[in-house]
């Protein structure tokens, strides 16, 4: 069956078989960097009319139907619009960082896309600390929103910034923890290694409670730093007007917009990687018949399939309820995630050695 993995293994052998190793390897890395790019535009142009979709469906209205059938070309509208729309740089800006802050949000994006597999075999970069990566990698994306909020010389952008910051690094703590959960009952760092662990069963069944109150936590705290509602204090339009973005227009707003949704894909990979066993498909322990069958699906389909789910349940979280204070988004994390997210590991430590795992 065609894949992922046997196009990449194709094009990686004529490669080969028509240039010299040195030239295979940068052919092979421009092209990596054009597919990044590429799904980057296309994840762009798919989750906002997803996300209109879904918040239509949920609030009993149609959504964009004008342009295109069923308004399907309603994200490429607005695209061509920022194209075409002037960049503005306030006066007072620091110029520089304010133009920087942007592309820096884009290339955090575009590097945490190297360890996900996306299907079996077919990654940009296995690497054995993995998990380790995107953990240290993600607290990046605070420095490009400090930035831009503070460039801007604009109250309203430096207070969303200032949100953000407080946000981002106080849920970071809960999303690791839960993390390491899923690390401490594969034994490996490697993204690979903990699909590879959940080939009798995705973690989130068999890691028994435990690992499904590390998933509440995850989607929870990264549902928060990404700045999405319920915890879209940074943006919080009837108060900031956008946040750490408000000075911001053209190409310069539309990388920020596309940074913040691959970052919901991102996570929501990274999510289904953990708990829902990434491109594996879907088996039960010794049922061969039954997992033979679970094997026709491609295991793109699988890692896809599952990616989306948890996004939907993300756009769920924002059309359902209504935005925290500041004080009650931080008490929920130091006086409630936290604490929990501390026992919970304590106890799947106390699971791992002793083996209560199915």
């Amino acid at each position: 069956m065609l894949s992922f993995s046997t196009i990449s293994k194709s094009i990686d052998s004529w490669l080969r078989a028509t240039f010299s190793d040195t030239w295979t390897m940068v052919i092979e890395m421009l092209i990596a960097g054009i597919c990044v790019i590429s799904l980057f535009a296309i994840l762009g142009l798919i989750l906002v009319l997803m996300e209109r979709k879904v918040s239509a469906w949920m609030q009993i209205r149609l959504g964009p139907n004008r342009v295109g059938p069923k308004g399907m070309f309603q994200s490429l509208a607005d695209t061509i619009k920022l194209l075409v729309k002037e960049g503005l740089t306030p006066d007072g800006a620091d110029k520089f960082l304010f133009n920087l802050a942007p592309i820096l949000a884009i290339i955090v994006a575009m590097l945490l896309m190297a360890p996900i597999a996306f299907a079996k075999d077919f990654q940009l970069w296995n690497m054995n600390i993995g998990v380790l990566y995107v953990s240290a990698v993600s607290s990046m994306m605070v420095i490009s929103i400090l930035m831009a909020g503070w460039a801007s010389n604009n109250k309203y952008s430096l207070m969303g910034a200032m949100r953000s910051g407080a946000q981002i690094v106080s849920y970071e703590l809960s999303a690791g923890l839960s993390i390491l959960v899923v690390v401490v009952l594969s034994g490996s760092l490697n993204l690979n290694e903990i699909i590879q662990s959940q080939a009798d069963g995705w973690w989130i069944f068999k890691g028994h409670i435990p690992v499904i109150i590390a998933f509440i936590i995850f989607i929870i705290a990264v549902t928060a730093e990404t700045n999405r509602a319920p915890f879209d204090l940074a943006e919080a339009e009837s108060e900031l007007t956008a946040g750490f973005h408000t000075e911001y227009s053209g190409m310069k707003f539309a990388l920020f917009f596309l940074a913040e949704y691959v970052n919901v894909f991102i996570v929501c990979a990274i999510g289904a990687t953990l708990f829902f066993g990434g491109w594996m498909p879907f088996h039960i322990g010794n049922w061969q018949g039954f997992n033979h069958v679970m094997d026709f699906i491609p295991s793109s389909i699988w890692f896809f399939g599952k990616t989306f789910f948890l996004i939907f349940l993300i756009m769920w979280f924002r059309w359902t309820f209504p935005r925290l204070r500041i004080d009650q988004l931080l008490n929920l994390e130091w006086k409630y995630l936290l604490p929990i997210s501390m026992f919970n590991l304590l106890l799947v430590t106390a699971i791992a050695i002793l083996g209560w795992y199915f």
